[in-house]
């Protein structure tokens, strides 16, 4: 059974606004640091390339291997990005999505990250999400960054 953990982004953290981004590009990171090969589900092809370039950016000695759907080595690299319905290229643990809503291939993945940004119509978003995931049959878990930062 698939299992999600919804980030709550704390409203007064700074650049609220684009926090999921940044951590999701952490979380990218984390699971290649463990083995896990991820991939990020992004809501269109501007936020798939907005992700490779902010990845592209971290330090040399935090590089993170990743390719978007479709380019890099066969198979992909330890971290994907797609967008539109796309899916990864190979079976992969872990889904990071960034999407506004829940993809149908989500319970292909054991762990799913997600996020409920500050902003209200956000907000609103993730509740579907969680809904759509939870009537996938997935288990759900919360975390509220300003409680208990990564």
């Amino acid at each position: 059974m698939a299992n999600a953990t919804f980030y709550l982004i704390d409203a007064n953290a700074d650049d609220a606004e684009n926090a999921h981004l940044r951590l999701a590009c952490l979380l990218a990171a984390d699971c290649y640091r463990q083995g896990k090969p991820a991939y990020l589900h992004c809501e269109d092809q501007a936020q798939a390339e907005q992700i490779d370039e902010t990845l592209w950016q971290f330090d040399a000695d935090r590089f993170v291997p990743h390719n978007l759907v479709g380019e890099g080595p066969r198979g992909g690299a330890p971290v994907e990005i797609g967008h539109n319905g796309q899916s990864s290229s190979k079976k992969r643990p872990v889904l990071i999505n960034l999407a506004a809503k829940a993809p149908q291939f989500a319970v292909e993945f054991a762990q799913i990250f997600d996020f409920v940004p500050a902003a209200d119509d956000a907000k609103a978003l993730a509740r579907e999400r969680y809904r759509a995931y939870r009537q996938m049959g997935v288990e759900l878990t919360t975390q509220d960054l300003a409680a208990q930062p990564l």
